[in-house]
């Protein structure tokens, strides 16, 4: 958790982070500027979530990626240079994201996440992970969970976007609006003559929430009474990743462009054997969904990537709500919709 530090914000930063230190205060900016965050995949969505923290003013940011950059990236990886295909892909990128905000250290590591045990992740405030199949997320989150450290994990496939929290205990302040009733003032007029009136107040209220980790929120019986009746009413979008988790661990990899068709029969077959697994009815998942998911897409990713960002700064500032625990943008309706599962 970062704490708020004693760290003065000197002359030049004061008037590079003017306008959001006028937004969300000179303690918040404070927060942001002690804080250490590790990112995992370098793709579009992690261009996107780099982007908008490194802008914000953390501290520090370290980016690990073992893969190369691809003519692919050029769909939405807006950090490495075209001329920098077959080079690491996050040392494509450190040049241009450190351009952005010389004050934040930037830093690369050319490493597989599966090689980082505790002893990496125990080192930052913030973990963010992208691009990785489902049980890597899940440990990762359980290690971050002992350690204490922040979670946050997300993806891009095709029109289709979704990013999860795990805060594990988080305390924030709100403001709320409440109404109170002010005194007549006396004016040598009778009690009963004097109109009382009616003010409107914002006061700051101390907040806690609760989370649970991925692995308990992916573990929910959908055919236990009590999640069966609230299936028909979800947005299928949590279902879909359930789908798109058994695709990829089932071939090693997310739908391709290339082998569309291929790819597209493949996602119908798991489609259809995940959901009865989960005692969901298969119509859930329309094929209109499946035929979305390829490729990653740059607008998508800028909107899954802003989200993801603005409740990373959030939960270091430790003001407002955060989300609790999915965001996901369907495809379809072309719409962001916060979802709470495991609880």
């Amino acid at each position: 958790m970062v704490e708020q530090t004693n760290l003065e914000i000197s002359e030049q930063e004061a008037q590079l982070y003017d306008r959001q230190i006028r937004l969300w205060g000179l303690d918040a900016q404070k927060r942001l500027r002690a804080a250490k965050v590790c990112l995992l995949g370098v793709r579009g969505l992690g261009c996107e979530v780099a982007k908008n923290l490194v802008l914000a003013g953390i501290n520090s940011m370290k980016m690990v990626d073992n893969s190369v950059v691809t003519e692919e990236d050029a769909t939405s990886q807006f950090l490495a240079p075209r001329d920098k295909v077959g080079e690491n892909r996050a040392e494509a990128s450190l040049e241009r994201l450190q351009q952005l905000n010389p004050m934040v250290e930037v830093t690369t590591d050319k490493s597989a996440t599966t090689e980082k045990d505790a002893e990496f992740f125990k080192q930052f405030d913030i973990v963010i992970a992208t691009n990785c199949p489902k049980d890597e997320l899940v440990r990762i989150n359980s290690i971050c969970r002992a350690e204490k450290v922040k979670f946050y994990a997300g993806d891009i496939m095709g029109f289709y976007g979704f990013s999860f929290m795990d805060l594990i205990e988080h305390e924030y302040v709100e403001e709320e609006t409440q109404q109170v009733t002010a005194e007549p003032q006396g004016d040598g007029e009778p009690d009963a003559k004097k109109q009382k009136t009616d003010e409107t107040v914002k006061k700051t209220v101390k907040k806690a929430m609760s989370f649970v980790s991925l692995a308990e929120a992916l573990k929910v019986d959908w055919s236990s009474e009590l999640y069966a009746k609230r299936v028909k009413r979800m947005d299928p979008s949590f279902f879909l990743l359930q789908v798109l988790f058994a695709f990829r661990n089932e071939v090693g990899f997310n739908p391709r462009p290339s082998h569309r068709a291929e790819d597209l029969e493949k996602l119908k077959t798991v489609r259809d054997d995940t959901l009865k697994s989960l005692s969901v009815p298969v119509e859930k998942v329309s094929d209109e969904y499946l035929e979305l998911l390829f490729s990653e897409l740059s607008p998508v990713c800028a909107i899954v990537g802003g989200v993801l960002a603005q409740e990373v700064i959030k939960a270091i500032s430790n003001k407002d709500s955060p989300h609790n625990n999915f965001f996901f943008y369907n495809p379809v309706e072309s719409c962001g919709v916060v979802e709470t599962i495991g609880y």
